[in-house]
């Protein structure tokens, strides 16, 4: 919890609503404020410290969930995330909120290993992705029960780890967006790193100097995030503005403000942003593919890009930008009717439901 993103959020908003109590790692309660989760602040509780950098990171991670007992303190547990589903060893009965089976030694490896992980050490990053491999196949036939984020990360739990799920879609506090005239700039919210593709954003409006884009592009300080967040920002040209961290307040109102939304990660897991972009009347540009396909309806809350590059995406810059020009309400009522499926409130009843089944 030092790095605020959707995945984040999400355990943050069901800690809220379930008045449950929350065990991590590292912990920045200034961000958690700053996003809006003061109430939540008494629940949260460190199990201890982890390294900044990969892999002892997710390695300390993974030993500091699997030993964690909380002793049939609670009625129910939920595990949420990669590197906490070892918690559910010692912690029953519980189901596991899974946003993706581990990225970096499953779907994303040969990305990561290009990417990461230097030329000298990648024997050993191959290493210890089979050995993380055969430990999170056995410790997944231990949880009693999983729940996915999204058809795409559902067929993720099927393929790499032969189980089944069933979906439950995260969260959107619909009622906290809202829309106001645009004042001519793109957003993208999105961590800096290698996957997000944040280079096609910044590629492509070197070429388009007339427009603006607002980029809200957290990024941890390990080595990885690190040498990535520096070649964004050394290829942003001046039409483009980099924000590190805002606070929800900021970020509400960006979304209100903004012509459009732009994404372009790989393979999403969900996707959390361009529903929040929805909630707020807002057109999405993103890739078709992963969890975008599940949420954005081509021509009519959006564009989905095919193949995404820096061309495309000016395509699809050029084509919104004409039909807001004809009609700037144009996008407005059905963005927010889809973002209204997902609410915090179906989400809520529908995780109750689970604990009620299983507990």
């Amino acid at each position: 919890m030092d790095n605020i993103g959707g995945a984040e959020i999400v355990d943050l908003i069901m800690s809220r609503e379930l008045n449950a109590d929350f065990f991590s790692t590292n912990i920045d309660k200034e961000k958690i404020k700053k996003m809006g989760f003061d109430d939540v602040i008494s629940r949260i509780h460190s199990i201890g410290r982890v390294p900044l950098n990969a892999p002892l990171r997710q390695e300390i991670s993974y030993w500091k969930f699997r030993r964690l007992n909380l002793r049939k303190k609670y009625d129910f547990y939920i595990i949420a995330g990669d590197w906490a589903m070892s918690g559910a060893i010692n912690n029953r009965p519980h189901f596991w909120y899974v946003y993706s089976p581990t990225r970096e030694i499953w779907d994303l490896y040969e990305d990561t290993r290009k990417n990461s992980v230097p030329k000298i050490l990648r024997p050993i990053f191959d290493l210890w992705v089979n050995y993380r491999r055969i430990l999170n196949k056995l410790d997944s036939k231990k949880v009693e029960n999983i729940i996915s984020i999204s058809e795409n990360t559902k067929n993720r739990v099927k393929k790499y780890l032969n189980r089944n799920s069933m979906v439950i879609n995260p969260p959107i506090e619909t009622s906290k967006y809202y829309y106001k005239k645009n004042e001519g700039y793109w957003l993208a919210v999105n961590r800096l790193i290698t996957h997000k593709r944040v280079d096609i954003q910044l590629k492509a409006f070197s070429k388009l100097p007339e427009e603006k884009l607002i980029i809200v592009g957290s990024y941890e300080k390990s080595r990885h995030f690190l040498k990535y967040a520096e070649y964004c920002k050394k290829i942003k040209t001046k039409n483009v503005e980099i924000k590190s961290w805002v606070s929800f307040d900021e970020l509400i109102e960006l979304y209100s403000k903004c012509k459009g939304f732009i994404t372009t990660s790989q393979d999403e897991d969900f996707g959390m942003t361009p529903l929040e972009a929805m909630a707020s009347g807002k057109p999405v540009i993103a890739p078709n593919e992963g969890g975008y396909k599940e949420t954005i309806i081509n021509k009519k809350t959006g564009i989905l890009i095919d193949d995404i590059n820096e061309e495309k995406l000016i395509k699809s810059i050029k084509e919104i930008n004409k039909e807001l020009e004809i009609n700037p309400l144009k996008y407005k009522n059905i963005c927010q009717k889809q973002s209204k499926k997902y609410d915090t409130k179906i989400f809520i009843k529908k995780i109750k439901e689970q604990i009620d089944n299983m507990a």
